[in-house]
């Protein structure tokens, strides 16, 4: 990670009015992150990759809101492998998103379609149609303005909406002036520090 955001810490950042940036890394990266991000003086937030649905306990290996408020001020929900491979539902995303607002930490809420099931206290959705994911086959743009509009019609207008799914370097710009998408969450590009780099430089 010491390689990578060093990589990053080259460019220059756009005025934070312009893009703000938002790094969902896995948890044994984060204390390093945020010390790495201090020291660079890079205008970079933090966000978990996901957040225990319990409070303290006796929960052996979770990480826990209380934990996590120190170091991030976002946390990801409801990613559509969490939902696959862990059988996370409605009932335990809702029980996480509590547990996130109750450590005054913002939610960031995946969801595959209008239609999903979206928890109160949810300020950030992230539209992720889930055959995009990882395939490097984004979303037309133009139906990706469709989905946006419904969530906006289904959960306010207030609602920050991001789109997921192959957002790459290319692409980023269009989902901005075409879709009308508030952000992006770039996946497998952002893995490649140069790729991450371009994608802030071209949505602004």
């Amino acid at each position: 990670m010491t390689d990578w955001i060093q990589e990053v810490s080259k460019i220059n950042f756009p005025a934070r009015d312009q893009v703000k940036v938002i790094l969902s890394a896995p948890y044994i990266h984060l204390s390093k992150l945020s010390e790495l991000i201090s020291q660079l003086k890079l205008p970079i937030e933090l966000a978990s990759q996901d957040i225990s649905r319990f409070d303290e306990g006796a929960y052996t290996g979770e990480i826990t809101g209380k934990m996590l408020s120190g170091l991030v001020k976002y946390v990801l929900i409801g990613h559509s492998e969490r939902r696959k491979y862990f059988g996370e539902d409605d009932k335990i995303l809702e029980e996480k998103v509590n547990r996130a607002v109750e450590a005054n930490l913002n939610v960031i809420y995946c969801v595959s379609d209008p239609d999903t099931y979206i928890p109160s206290g949810v300020s950030n959705i992230a539209y992720e149609p889930v055959w995009a994911i990882g395939t490097g086959k984004a979303e037309a743009p133009e139906e990706t303005a469709f989905i946006i509009r419904k969530l906006k019609e289904k959960n306010g207008n207030d609602k920050v909406i991001i789109y997921g799914g192959s957002v790459n370097e290319s692409n980023v710009k269009s989902f901005f002036t075409v879709s009308g998408a508030d952000g992006v969450l770039p996946g497998g590009a952002s893995l490649d520090p140069k790729k991450f780099t371009a994608i802030i430089t071209n949505a602004s």
